[in-house]
């Protein structure tokens, strides 16, 4: 077995995520007062989880939190700080040469500062003068549309509002978001189908589910308090069917930390009812193997006297294109789908006795469905599987697209969007008598595409670490030294800070569990989860600095800084976010009542249309969508070999907590590939070997092979490392999401220089 690989044979959270969590407590806390953050995290007086995007139990647990949960705000309320004193004695050209976990475990940032050429180092700045820099710099611009304005899903509702605000009164509609590098197919997609690009579920569904499908998404790191509502799911004697091309130890069993019996007696929920390691790439076949099978069971059916198993007065009454559908399905061939999907025909059509077996039914999905070349079609391909059997819009059914930050769903919902609709702006226009610009904008790939090209010449990043999340990083890396300005937004240092432009600033803003005090007083923010549901957050903690401004106060110093004749009163609105909300509701009548109904513990829930059957599509229906053929590799080799990149479970995002993905029996490293062990031996390989992956002309050179459990024709490896092989054309064709998930690539023992 390889150095640093290790089995790992017990559940999902237990004793082992206990142990992570001190830990983390320990390394990043000490001694601090600021360890009772845990327990104001996700309660209805205290603060949203930074993590994960799962929603809230309406009656919370002392403690409502995670693993990963945990780690988020202990990486946030470290007691560690980055002073001047620790840009005098490095350099940048220094610290570009650190590890990206190196960088943010240097703690938080306390002031700001900016690049000074000369000494090759930042340097402290005042609030003023760094607004002063950033407003001549957008202000020497040719035309408004080279300004880029990225937004980080972390970023509350008050601040992506006023985010939106500045860039539109400014002149820009280009508002690159991370929504464009994850749920973006779920944007795009859903609305052609059922007329909202967000879940139809609340957490109550899960309660009346009949069977819950978990297809591409690994909740045991990523959102790991689901695992709870799979286990719950799991004991009422319901199935959750996974369909997946790795096996997860977070979707097979899990240990409650929270259960002092399952502690106590070292008991664990087994979760999986079936496990379906669907090949990387084939999840389009699946779909359409599964409607096949259906399709002829019903045929079946009907003809020995039964009423069919398809909803045929739901498909009637509230659907267009069946047909269209039925006749595309039934040209697909066995023989395809089988070979695009990589499971056996007897195996999907398990799969559709259990679909079909289930009254109510919940499919929920992640990254693995969406960032793949045709990640849009394979979403509308799943909602095309629900409407058969009528499960949208009712209880313990629907669609469950599970969102990775805890407010990217929301930014969007407020006007992060660079293709904004005629009501939306002029509502917006009404609102604070400005002018916006009607011109769709840019999002990530065409954003980095156009600083690439020069045709934008700044940057402003609301959190994130653009430069790392995107493909091709070399693109992103030349394309922002190119910059007139780059302006970060951030609690930590970071890579896409080091990537100096002419002129360089980072702004260092709280973070979500500190307390926000402005003129009228201590300020709430708000957040809307996976499930649509809004509410309050509070930090209760001490800044790390009595520099630190946040995010709003900081987008509203830009504003006044850069539009003088400017026709909204920025001061008033960071004086009391109320204002902002009420200025909300203004724009988008969904949150009518606004700083009412978020008084209420839990919040309230936004209106979803498709959950009461109503579809806000052109004419009123919800629309059956043809995909033609299976191919989401685009006519590649089914022999070849398809590369997925995934997190660890020491990782959020870009984040790197630590080397360790203990669930997967990593410790210590990050340079592996996660391999079938009958694709080694076809090609001579075997656990241990290092070896150089390719797609095309790119290279990530000096991976180990590691055996795992993994579909046949797949690979895996961990993001970010594995963007470099990821080209900016490399993205799905509607969406334009990069194809993170779908990487054709060749393996072979590395190359040793002598």
């Amino acid at each position: 077995m390889a150095k640093g690989i290790k089995i790992y044979n017990k559940p999902a959270g237990g004793w082992g995520a206990l142990k992570a969590v001190a830990e983390a407590v320990r390394e990043e806390m000490g001694l601090s007062t600021h360890t009772r953050a845990l327990l104001q995290m996700n309660q209805p007086d205290g603060f949203d989880c930074p993590g994960c995007a799962w929603p809230d139990p309406e009656h919370t647990s002392s403690f409502e939190f995670c693993e990963n949960g945990a780690k988020a705000v202990t990486w946030e309320a470290t007691s560690k700080r980055v002073t001047s004193e620790f840009f005098e004695t490095h350099t940048v050209s220094e610290l570009w040469e650190w590890s990206d976990h190196q960088l943010e475990n240097q703690g938080r940032l306390t002031q700001p500062v900016r690049f000074d050429a000369e000494t090759d180092r930042f340097v402290p700045v005042s609030w003023e003068e760094a607004f002063s820099r950033a407003a001549e710099a957008l202000n020497n611009l040719d035309d408004p549309t080279q300004a880029e304005f990225y937004t980080s899903g972390r970023a509350s509702n008050e601040a992506a509002f006023l985010y939106q605000l500045f860039a539109r009164e400014f002149g820009s509609n280009n508002f690159p978001d991370c929504s464009n590098m994850c749920h973006e197919p779920t944007s795009i997609g859903l609305p052609k189908s059922i007329g909202i690009g967000k879940g139809t579920v609340t957490l109550n569904d899960f309660e009346q589910a009949d069977a819950v499908f978990c297809i591409g998404h690994n909740p045991g790191t990523n959102h790991p308090r689901m695992l709870r509502t799979l286990a719950d799911v799991s004991k009422r004697g319901k199935p959750v069917v996974v369909i997946n091309p790795l096996r997860e130890r977070g979707l097979e069993r899990f240990q409650d930390p929270q259960s002092p019996g399952e502690m106590l007696t070292d008991s664990a929920t087994g979760i999986d009812r079936a496990y379906f390691q669907v090949k990387v790439g084939g999840d389009v076949a699946v779909f359409k193997g599964i409607m096949k099978s259906l399709f002829d069971a019903d045929s079946k059916d009907m003809a020995a006297g039964g009423s069919g198993l398809l909803d045929r007065s739901f498909i009637a009454e509230h659907t267009v294109g069946f047909e269209a559908l039925k006749s595309d399905i039934e040209n697909t061939d066995w023989d395809t789908i089988i070979r695009r999907s990589g499971l056996p025909r007897e195996q999907i059509e398990a799969l559709t006795d259990t679909y079909a077996s289930a009254e109510n039914v919940i499919f929920c999905y992640g990254m693995g469905i969406t960032q793949h070349r045709h990640g849009t079609e394979a979403i509308q391909q799943m909602a095309n599987l629900l409407l058969l059997r009528g499960n949208m819009g009712r209880p313990g059914a629907g669609i469950c697209p599970l969102r990775g930050h805890s407010n990217v769903q929301g930014d969007r919902t407020v006007g992060i969007t660079e293709i904004p609709n005629e009501a939306f702006l002029s509502r917006l226009d009404k609102a604070f008598g400005i002018k916006s610009p009607r011109a769709h904008g840019h999002n990530a790939v065409n954003a980095l595409a156009a600083m690439r090209d020069g045709r934008s010449k700044t940057f402003i990043g609301l959190g994130g670490n653009f430069a790392v999340a995107m493909s091709d990083p070399k693109i992103a890396y030349d394309a922002f030294r190119s910059l007139d300005l780059n302006i970060q937004i951030v609690t930590k240092l970071n890579r896409t800070c080091l990537l100096t432009a002419h002129e360089t600033i980072i702004l260092p803003c709280l973070g979500r569990t500190e307390h926000d005090i402005q003129e009228t007083g201590p300020q709430s923010i708000t957040v809307e989860d996976s499930m649509s549901m809004v509410h309050a957050s509070r930090g209760g903690l001490k800044p790390a600095s009595d520099e630190l401004r946040s995010e709003p106060a900081i987008i509203a110093g830009l504003a006044m800084a850069t539009l003088p004749e400017t026709a909204v009163d920025w001061k008033a609105l960071i004086a009391d976010y109320n204002q902002i909300r009420d200025k909300i509701e203004a724009v988008f009548p969904d949150f009518f009542d606004f700083n009412e109904r978020i008084q209420k513990p839990g919040g309230f829930r936004l209106r979803v249309g498709a959950s009461q059957r109503e579809w806000d599509t052109p004419d009123g229906k919800a629309h059956f969508l043809v995909m033609s053929g299976t191919d989401e590799d685009d006519g590649r080799d089914d022999t070849a070999l398809t590369l997925t990149t995934i997190r660890s479970h020491d990782q959020y995002n870009t984040t790197i907590y630590g080397l360790n993905d203990r669930y997967r029996g990593v410790h210590g490293r990050r340079d592996v590939l996660f391999a079938n062990r009958d694709d080694l031996a076809d090609l001579g390989l075997e656990e241990g070997d290092v070896v150089d992956v390719r797609s095309g002309d790119r290279i990530l050179a000096g991976l180990t092979l590691v055996d795992y459990s993994i579909s046949r024709g797949s690979l895996a490896t961990y993001f970010p490392e594995a963007n470099c092989l990821v080209g900016l054309d490399d993205k799905d064709h509607e969406s334009e999401v990069p194809a993170y998930k779908s990487i054709p690539v060749t393996i072979t023992k590395a190359e040793v220089s002598l």
